[in-house]
Order: structure tokens, then C-alpha cells, then sequence
């Protein structure tokens, strides 16, 4: 049996999803467990940072007009999706990572970057530290309701988990977790899910198509 396979990120990336899953011939449930929303943010002054750090495509799609001000900054970018977003925006990527935030501030800083500026969502945010001198929320995930009925749907379906807020989410809601088959798009989304699911893999890389690999050799 080739099983569903059940998106939980929020829109617009849950559309995006769904739509390489279909184009791969497979099925796909949307049910997201998250709305992204905009906060109000003041940009700081660029000439305090000496590069932007982006690990969603979330910030380029909510920071609003504020954004263009930090325009001269370098970015350094997790996965081929932010990067995207960012030069479309007008952004000069330096650096693509393939794997996740703390081995991209690892690659920034033998780069020479010391002043780092990090935008990003208020549940997923990387502290000041290190090289990251400021830290801003632009925006959140709030939790939509989801009714047990639906989750009780995704037993035969392999459940894609985006983040780390997702995963925790998920594994809350359900009441038997050896009934139910996960694939992470890291291994430390894989880790939040926790143990005892009847099958859990993570992606070899954070992107969709890895992810959407990963998920396959749990749903044939």
C-alpha cells in the first residue's frame, strides 16, 4: 500500500508541499497546524551587523517594507527555499546551508562574520550570542484548533514534520503514538516528535524534497 502523505506546516508552504507531493503521483492531506502572522518589528541600524541570518522563508514572505532597509547586508540562508526568497527580495546570498541554523552560524563565522543580525519567527528564534549580535521576531505561528476526528485520520498516512514546533504540536495531539508514521526534515525536528512511533525517519537534508524522499520509504 502507497500512503498519503499528511502536511501539517502552515500556509502558503503547506500548498507548496502538497504540490510536489501530487506531482510525484501521491496524495496528500493538508492539515495544517499553524497561521503565520506578521508582528511589528523596528529594523535596526545595518551598519551595526556585518550580515543577516535567515532560516525561513517566513521572514522574506512577513517582515513588511522594514526589511529593504537592511538590504546591504550580506545573507547567509538554511535551505535553497530562503535563499530564493531572499534574492528576490533583493538580498545578496553568500552562503546556502544544507543542513540547519547552528551549522549555518558555524559556516558564518569562519567567514568572519562576528556581528550577525537574525530575523526570524518568535517560536523558533536563535538567542544573541556568539556571533549573533541582535535577534528580532517578525513573526509568529499561532495554533490553529484541530479536531481529534482529524487527527485520528492520519493513522494510515505518513506525517511530514516541518519544525520543531510542529513536531512537539503533533506528538501532543495523539493519544497512540505506535499507530501512527512520522518523517522530520531534521533530525532535530525528529528528536522533539520524540519515541515509539511505528516508524520515524529524518530527511538528509532540510528540504522538501529530501523530506518528501525521506517520507517515501515509510509509505511503500
Amino acid at each position: 500500500m502507497t500512503r498519503a502523505l499528511a502536511v501539517l506546516r502552515p500556509e502558503p508552504g503547506n500548498a507548496a508541499t502538497a504540490a510536489r507531493i501530487a506531482a510525484l503521483g501521491l496524495t496528500a492531506i493538508r492539515m495544517p497546524l499553524f497561521e503565520v502572522r506578521p508582528l511589528a518589528w523596528t529594523p535596526p541600524d545595518p551598519d551595526l551587523h556585518d550580515a543577516l541570518i535567515l532560516t525561513s522563508a517566513n521572514t522574506l514572505r512577513h517582515a513588511g517594507p522594514g526589511l529593504a532597509e537592511l538590504d546591504r547586508l550580506p545573507v547567509f540562508a538554511v535551505g535553497r527555499t530562503t535563499a530564493d526568497a531572499a534574492r528576490n527580495a533583493g538580498f545578496r546570498v553568500v552562503s546556502v546551508g544544507n543542513k540547519d541554523a547552528a551549522a549555518l552560524l558555524a559556516h558564518a563565522q569562519t567567514r568572519g562574520i562576528a556581528r550577525a543580525l537574525y530575523l526570524g519567527g518568535r517560536d523558533r528564534m536563535i538567542a544573541p550570542g556568539g556571533i549573533v549580535a541582535t535577534a528580532l521576531s517578525v513573526y509568529a505561528s499561532a495554533a490553529l484548533l484541530v479536531a481529534a476526528k482529524r487527527v485520528d485520520e492520519l493513522r494510515d498516512s505518513i506525517v511530514l514534520l516541518h519544525s520543531v514546533r510542529a513536531a512537539r504540536a503533533f506528538a501532543d495531539l495523539v493519544n497512540a503514538r505506535d499507530q501512527y508514521r512520522i518523517a522530520a526534515i531534521s533530525p532535530a525536528v525528529l528528536n522533539a516528535a520524540g519515541t515509539g512511533w511505528a516508524g520515524a525517519v529524518a530527511a538528509s537534508e532540510p528540504t522538501d524534497d529530501a523530506l518528501l524522499a525521506a517520507a517515501r520509504k515509510l509509505a511503500d
